[in-house]
């Protein structure tokens, strides 16, 4: 889900880094008579090479299942990210598995577009993009964050994009059964290894080192990837994952219903929940957790605590007459405090996550996602992509399907099988055994994963709930191989009152191949004049090149108590 301009898609870095001084292996022993940890292999340091030549590749590679399209040789400065002229490489383009459906007589193919480097590091990075993907966007390569100042390419990396499968960024290809198992998981397996032989082609060797990463649904790829092709993978970067996304998309859909049911304008579900009375809660939360890091400065840095500090009932005032934008009336505290504990059906069941309360509600982004998004992107999503049988597209009304669909039959649904349809969109689109990651783990592979706390459609809390539960996996301690980064006030991927602006990229690499575990990373906000585009939700109050220290969870950042606390400088984690 990432692009929310795009019709019918379902989600739509100046940072520096503070390194701890430790490594990323940490055999140990624990004590006479208990047994030594054994150290996690460190994998070698990728080596470069230069590309001999560019256009003649379209002649030169032979691919099974793949046809070729255009090489082209870029010139220098013909890209640029973030005010960034990106350095001169050859654009591979072409598609795999070319054919037309049996079932919808439509054509499929698996599209591409590989960026190679003329000065290459010996490095591979698949940029998995988010929404209903469709579109081989531009592989640049992103690094995380928001208004990114740097991406893979221009560090060295060969970098691959595609449309995992289909030409549209609409749902209509959720009809073919093959084109939602592309989408799912077997493009990235496909495109793998081909493209590590086309780089290998180009340069004379395949990659050294090897890397996936995205946002949204880029980060669930990245997630499943990190499950399923764990032995291709040294390097896993997974942004604001959606990677229980059928049921985040069947729980916003509730969401919807329920945002409608207290709208005082028909069709207009934001008017259930209005702009004011979003930003009464906000400064509410701020009001119970802002100081709760030793600085009051518009942001929460301890999610955690906050949830049990902030009480919806309590600390927001309840209307005795109209709503104004003062208050909130008795049916909104209950409907809306039962949507951040958790979407449920109408008997009880739980369909996604709980949402922690945050400083970001009254947001253009999150208002999107809350209002906008049910009756446009998650209903075609479920209704045609996630659902077994999926809708009958001559009768479905996404709108309707919102105001009138039984959301236990939409879960039923997508948790289905039937007919055609062999793999339910619970099988085909989630990482199985997502806790299980041991054999990214035990190759010596590493996984950085962020995600913001005011994001609206994908729950920051369900992110946790899965580090969690690999902590447990890993005997109470994962770090060795994996690291989850909150990012206070952060929407979706980006923007929110926050420090949205960091590079994940460049820590993941050093921990890879030197053995250098993060610590904290440094975040900037992005205020008026960031290269990188400035974020309109950073406050007037905020310096518009506020840092903040991302944390490793559970660690939280807290003020020193002296200093700016526009400074990264003056928080630590712990």
């Amino acid at each position: 889900m990432q692009n929310r301009s795009t019709p019918l898609t379902l989600s739509a870095l100046a940072g520096s880094l503070l390194l701890a001084a430790c490594s990323g292996g940490g055999g140990s022993n624990l004590g006479a008579g208990t047994p030594t940890i054994p150290a996690l292999p460190q994998l070698a340091a990728a080596t470069g090479a230069t590309l001999a030549s560019c256009t003649d590749l379209a002649t030169r590679l032979q691919l099974a299942n793949t046809t070729i399209t255009a090489a082209n040789a870029i010139a220098a400065g013909t890209l640029t990210v973030g005010g960034k002229p990106v350095p001169a490489h050859c654009q591979v383009t072409g598609r795999m598995y070319d054919r037309v459906s049996t079932v919808d007589g439509q054509r499929y193919a698996i599209g591409f577009e590989m960026r190679l480097p003329n000065s290459w590091n010996g490095r591979f990075f698949y940029q998995a993009n988010g929404g209903l993907d469709g579109t081989v966007v531009t592989a640049t390569g992103p690094v995380g964050g928001g208004g990114p100042l740097d991406n893979a390419l221009n560090q060295g990396f060969a970098v691959i994009s595609s449309d995992a499968g289909h030409g549209a960024p609409t749902p209509l290809f959720g009809f073919d059964p093959q084109a939602r198992l592309d989408y799912g998981y077997q493009a990235v397996g496909k495109l793998t290894p081909m493209a590590k032989s086309l780089i290998e082609t180009a340069y004379g060797k395949k990659p050294d080192r090897s890397y996936i990463g995205g946002c949204s649904n880029g980060g669930r790829h990245a997630m499943v990837a990190a499950s399923r092709y764990a032995d291709q993978y040294d390097g896993v970067l997974v942004g604001d994952p959606g990677f229980r996304l059928p049921l985040a998309a069947v729980a916003n859909i509730a969401g919807g219903k329920a945002y409608a049911s207290l709208a005082t304008t028909a069709g207009d579900p934001s008017t259930g929940f209005t702009v004011a009375e979003r930003t009464l809660v906000s400064n509410a939360v701020l009001a119970k957790c802002d100081a709760l890091d030793g600085a009051t400065d518009g942001m929460v840095q301890n999610t955690q605590a906050c949830q049990a500090a902030f009480d919806i009932n309590r600390d927001v005032p309840t209307c005795t007459g109209a709503r104004d934008g003062s208050c909130l009336s008795a049916a909104q505290k209950t409907t809306i405090g039962g949507l951040f504990a958790g979407a449920t059906t109408s008997s009880g069941a739980r369909i996604y996550a709980s949402f922690p309360y945050d400083a970001g509600l009254a947001t253009g982004g999150w208002s999107f996602w809350k209002f906008g998004s049910p009756g446009t992107l998650d209903s075609g999503a479920v209704g045609f992509v996630f659902e077994a049988p999926p809708e009958d597209l001559a009768t479905f009304d996404g709108k309707a399907f919102v105001r009138d669909g039984d959301l236990a039959t939409m879960l039923a649904k997508v948790g289905a099988t039937s007919g055609l349809f062999t793999e339910s969109a619970l099988s085909f689109m989630l990482p199985p055994n997502p806790t299980d990651l041991s054999t990214l783990k035990n190759r010596g592979a590493k996984m950085l994963v962020y995600h913001g706390t005011s994001d609206p459609i994908f729950s920051s809390n369900d992110t946790a709930a899965w580090y969690d539960g690999l902590r447990t996996a890993n005997a109470g301690d994962a770090s060795s191989f994996a690291r989850y980064y909150q990012v206070p006030g952060m929407n979706h991927c980006s923007d929110g009152p926050s420090t949205d602006q960091f590079d994940m990229l460049t820590p993941l690499v050093n921990w890879v191949e030197k053995g250098v575990a993060p610590g904290s990373v440094t975040a900037s906000a992005r205020g008026t004049g960031n290269a990188g585009g400035a974020n309109a939700d950073v406050p007037a109050a905020w310096s518009p090149t506020r840092t903040r220290p991302l944390c490793p969870y559970p660690k939280t950042a807290k003020y020193s108590g002296s200093g700016s606390v526009d400074d990264a400088a003056n928080f630590s984690c712990s």
